[in-house]
């Protein structure tokens, strides 16, 4: 299946939240996203926005996300077989990332987010119908985009469309809020800058 049709940026359902709009300035005026095209992930919204290098919005999707609420990844988690990780562990972490094109094990090309814990951002996948993540990704809330390992899932369509090109080439950055860390412990740019 191909996946939800991604929604164009210009459509007012697909704004930004203030919270992504404002760090994707301070991270272009800081600098930190060295002159680059990059991600903002907001975890509370279970969207994902792409900003181009001057910090404006060229599309956003909605996403699912790690099943347990937390900004860190267990440590080793990525060494673990699956069905040794528990619900509690299985987080999306916060932080900044420098994505890498990439493979999984079964040689389906994903963008890598952190590859020590094994999470990547890729197509989502409808193998488990019980699951119901394409229906969770239709619904017109973020209160059930909870279903992953941690991996960040993303509409077949908006994946090659917008994703897979603009994390072609290594070290963009892709900026994962955090939900209950502050936004100043994750990202030092933002104290340095006062934002």
């Amino acid at each position: 299946m191909a996946g939800l049709p991604p929604q164009p940026a210009s459509a007012a359902s697909a704004g930004p939240l203030p919270a992504a709009e404002q760090f994707a300035q301070a991270a272009v005026a800081a600098g930190d996203n060295a002159s680059q095209p990059f991600a903002v992930l907001d975890k509370t919204a279970a969207r994902l926005y792409l900003f181009d290098r001057a910090g404006r919005m060229t599309a956003s999707s909605p996403v699912l996300l790690g099943l347990a609420r937390g900004d860190d990844s267990v440590p080793g988690i990525g060494t673990r077989p699956m069905a040794d990780i528990r619900t509690e562990e299985r987080t999306t972490p916060a932080g900044r990332f420098n994505a890498e094109p990439g493979t999984n094990t079964s040689g389906e090309d994903i963008t890598w987010i952190d590859y020590d814990a094994a999470i990547s951002m890729h197509r989502v996948r409808a193998t488990n119908p019980s699951e119901q993540r394409l229906q969770r990704l239709a619904s017109a809330t973020a209160s059930d985009n909870r279903i992953s390992y941690g991996c960040i899932n993303v509409p077949a369509a908006f994946y090659d469309r917008h994703v897979k090109p603009m994390f072609a080439s290594r070290g963009r950055a892709v900026y994962v809020l955090p939900e209950v860390a502050s936004l100043d412990a994750r990202f030092p740019f933002l104290r340095a800058s006062g934002n």
